[in-house]
């Protein structure tokens, strides 16, 4: 009997465990793709992602860091797709 309690607490505990690794992970991993979304239509547009903004031009230094921006652009999601102008 008392092997069987064990074997319970065992995957009470295995099912509390997965339980707080999604309740955390899923926001985690839902920000990453939204971020990585928005980045992939600011590129498309034609433009620059920097500081989390999507700018139309970026002056760069000799090692081809992107020093300033100027002329954001307006990125907005529709049907779970962003699109920016």
């Amino acid at each position: 009997m008392k092997e069987a309690t064990g074997e319970a607490n065992m995957t009470v505990i295995t099912i509390v465990i997965i339980a707080l690794v999604l309740a955390i992970g899923t926001p985690i991993v839902t920000n990453l793709l939204s971020n990585t979304g928005k980045g992939a239509a600011c590129s498309s547009a034609g433009g620059y992602t920097w500081k989390g903004k999507c700018y139309a031009s970026c002056t760069t230094n000799d090692k081809g860091t992107i020093t300033s921006c100027s002329s954001a652009m307006t990125c907005t999601k529709s049907n779970n797709e962003w699109t920016c102008k």
